[in-house]
């Protein structure tokens, strides 16, 4: 649901979209999903999604109809121009290859094609398997570890200001951003901000730019010097 709501927000935009990797989870639906999206001041925007989304609902998969509370984990990376100083240390990444699971036909299901590189200093991991071959695989596989690492250099600055201004930092899944309830009521709410609606379809539909612009103009309301 959060990536076709993605994907609807980037074509009412007219971002175009490419799915890079994609993991289908046990049961159903998705484990993990990279998509790239190239468009003007697209990564700025999509900033303010980072964070983990809650979604409470009805499971279409329970046979007695009970309420299910799920959540999801959303990061946005910068993709490393070439002209970015980000330095892979190839002792230091373990490469390893398997064969993929996505589409592309008979031959990706029979080689191994998919690659999976892991920077063992920050267990950061990047690997694409929708590419035909290993070769492209691995080279889209290195643009993603870059983007990470680039991200990582970034937050590492963010925490080093927050700190300073006294702020405690609390990483990994603390707190929701974004909760989006579809039963017992319908309503999208963004906790850090509190915009809010009722309209749950249009948000799902990619109705996006309001709780976006919200999110960055109250991170831009606590950087230093704002007024």
């Amino acid at each position: 649901m959060l990536l076709r709501m993605y994907l609807r927000w980037a074509e009412r935009h007219r971002f175009p979209t490419e799915i890079l990797d994609q993991q289908e989870g046990e049961q159903a639906g998705l484990k993990s999903v990279t998509v790239a999206v190239n468009g003007r001041r697209a990564y700025g925007w999509l900033r303010a999604e980072r964070g983990v989304h809650r979604l409470v609902r009805i499971s279409p998969f329970d046979s007695q109809n009970r309420r299910q509370t799920t959540f999801a984990l959303v990061e946005v990376l910068p993709e490393a121009d070439e002209d970015v100083e980000i330095e892979l240390d190839w002792d230091q990444i373990r490469v390893d290859t398997f064969r993929s699971q996505g589409a592309g036909g008979q031959h990706v299901n029979k080689t191994d094609s998919a690659v999976r590189l892991t920077h063992l200093p920050t267990g950061i991991v990047a690997q694409s398997q929708n590419e035909r071959s290993q070769t492209q695989n691995k080279e889209m596989a290195i643009k993603v570890l870059k983007a990470r690492l680039l991200e990582r250099q970034l937050e590492e600055k963010e925490a080093a200001v927050r700190a300073l201004k006294g702020e405690h930092v609390e990483a990994g899944w603390g707190n929701q951003i974004r909760s989006y309830v579809l039963h017992p009521y319908q309503m999208v709410k963004d906790l850090r901000t509190s915009v809010e609606t009722g309209n749950t379809a249009a948000v799902l539909d990619g109705d996006l730019d309001a709780f976006m612009q919200a999110e960055l103009e109250r991170v831009i309301g606590d950087e230093p010097g704002a007024t």
